[in-house]
């Protein structure tokens, strides 16, 4: 499919990857601006070069999307990237730009390239898919640099890379923002570098702009939400007797930190084990709980639920198998790589939704550190945790939590269950996912337990808002974040983008827990 771009030349042609290669960056730069028409004062800045030239590069996959990862597969970035650019062009008339795609690092080292040619006084990349690695090739060069994360796209690659950047270098600030005009006023800092103003000064300008237009959020108490929380040296106790099952995942040297720190035992399955109980599924008994969850969803947006339902069933029923085989009350399942190598007939994520709220552990990707987490808290407070790949956006102090999963009983097994929709999978919009709109007003606490660290991360947020945007996982719980919202860019390149959340106050019997394991106990905000 051939894709649309909105940075063109004066005759209208698409500049295409290939030609923004073949063209030399210089090139590319002049042409890609050629839609940014300066009014006359800005016209007069330039005649005058007191105007800082900036790099604006959009860092993608490719502007028409190839592959399934966030947003999802096909999306079209064109008009982000067109809004991006006329934002940045009414609000920052003293900063002239210059438009530029990069796919990856090669790309990057040209655009570094062309810099002394095309006088770029500083850059900023926009990071439009997560992992595509280009930020890290403009950061070393030391330039004054901007960061900035196209939110529920881009996210992932945003938090870790630039957690593991700032440990290293100091020339770059971050944006993280719903509003582009976060994004213009600190793009306007640039006009440091014109008025004698250096690197240091220009990073300290952009992380002042974004504290000070860091959202306050309000203060309405949360809702009511005891906990029944079981004695920690009990809770440690009963996890020597748990098992887990990780199917088709390679985490070897955690699991065995996991089963000596936190004496959980971790079993390891092939898919192939996993298949062969959906085969022997019962048939009857899965059209059946197929029907079920299609008549309690809000609304099913799939081809064929019938069939889509019935293969999602038949896999909740091999888990169940599985789980009974071993005697263990979790499980964990690489299900991208297990349904994208075609060993899995559909994504366990309906599956996981009944053992959550039965009271087990069903998790996503084979992440034994955030299965291990949520095992740990069912024991300790009774709660069912949402594993997601969280978003930051400053402009509403909120964290959002993201997947195509989530329990409908986040506050235990014998609560009201709150309402679902059935979709496909967002990223490669397949197969048959869920989309949680989980209890708002409640205190929310998030961690990672990390038993090759021996720490434990933690910070809080109230649920504010279940975001519905066609971009990124199914189920978003938007909380606002109690603390110091800055300290959360910080831990995402030492534990990796997941998180767990669950519905309560655990702060504190998560500092006796860490406690009691010798843990380091960290919070994140």
């Amino acid at each position: 499919m051939k894709a649309h771009s909105p940075l063109q030349s004066g005759c209208a042609c698409c500049l295409s990857r290939r030609r923004f290669l073949a063209a030399g960056c210089s090139t590319c730069a002049a042409v890609m601006t050629q839609g940014l028409r300066p009014h006359s004062a800005r016209a007069a800045h330039t005649a005058q070069g007191t105007r800082p030239r900036v790099r604006l590069i959009f860092a993608c996959w490719a502007l028409q999307q190839d592959r399934p990862t966030w947003p999802h597969i096909g999306y079209d970035f064109a008009g982000d990237v067109q809004q991006v650019q006329d934002v940045l062009a009414q609000r920052c008339p003293e900063v002239e730009f210059l438009p530029a795609l990069a796919h990856g690092p090669e790309d990057a080292q040209q655009l570094l390239a062309a810099g002394d040619a095309d006088r770029i006084d500083g850059y900023i990349v926009y990071q439009m898919n997560n992992w595509v690695q280009v930020m890290q090739t403009i950061v070393a060069s030391g330039k004054p640099t901007i960061v900035a994360d196209f939110l529920y796209a881009g996210s992932g690659g945003f938090l870790v890379f630039t957690a593991a950047l700032r440990r290293a270098h100091q020339n770059f600030s971050v944006v993280a923002s719903s509003d582009l005009a976060d994004l213009a006023a600190a793009a306007r800092c640039f006009e440091l570098l014109k008025t004698g103003g250096g690197v240091t000064e220009f990073v300290a300008a952009c992380d002042r702009v974004r504290q000070e237009r860091t959202g306050r959020g309000d203060s309405a108490p949360c809702q009511d939400d005891p906990l029944q929380l079981a004695d920690v040296g009990q809770c440690l106790e009963t996890l020597k007797k748990s098992r887990l099952v990780t199917i088709g995942g390679s985490m070897q040297n955690i699991a065995r930190e996991i089963e000596q720190r936190l004496g959980i035992s971790v079993i390891e399955v092939g898919f192939e084990e996993l298949s062969a109980a959906c085969e022997q599924a019962d048939t009857e008994q899965a059209r059946q709980i197929a029907a079920r969850w299609k008549g309690a969803a809000r609304s099913v947006q799939i081809a064929d639920p019938d069939a889509e339902l019935e293969k999602s069933a038949r896999l909740y029923l091999a888990q169940q198998a599985v789980l009974a085989k071993y005697q263990a009350e979790a499980i964990t399942i690489n299900c991208l790589g297990g349904f994208y190598g075609g060993h899995l007939p559909a994504y366990p994520c309906l599956g996981f939704v009944e053992l959550l709220d039965a009271g087990l552990v069903g998790a996503c990707e084979a992440d034994l550190l955030s299965t291990s987490t949520m095992l740990v808290i069912k024991h300790l407070a009774g709660r069912p945790g949402f594993i997601s790949d969280p978003v930051l956006d400053t402009s509403k102090r909120q964290i959002i939590y993201a997947h195509c999963v989530a329990a409908t009983r986040m506050l235990g097994p014998e609560s009201a269950p709150n309402a679902y929709e059935i979709l496909t999978h967002s990223e490669d919009r397949k197969g048959a996912a869920v989309r949680s709109f989980l209890p708002l007003g409640y205190l929310t606490t998030t961690l990672e337990i990390h038993a090759a660290r021996q720490e434990i991360l933690l910070h809080q947020a109230r649920a504010v808002e279940n975001v519905v945007i066609d971009r990124a996982c199914r189920t978003k719980l938007a909380g606002q974040v109690v603390g110091d919202m800055e300290k959360l860019f910080t831990y995402w390149d030492q534990y990796g983008w997941h998180r767990v959340t669950f519905y309560g106050d655990l702060r504190e019997p998560v500092r006796e827990l860490a406690a009691a394991l010798q843990f380091k106990f960290i919070e994140e905000a």
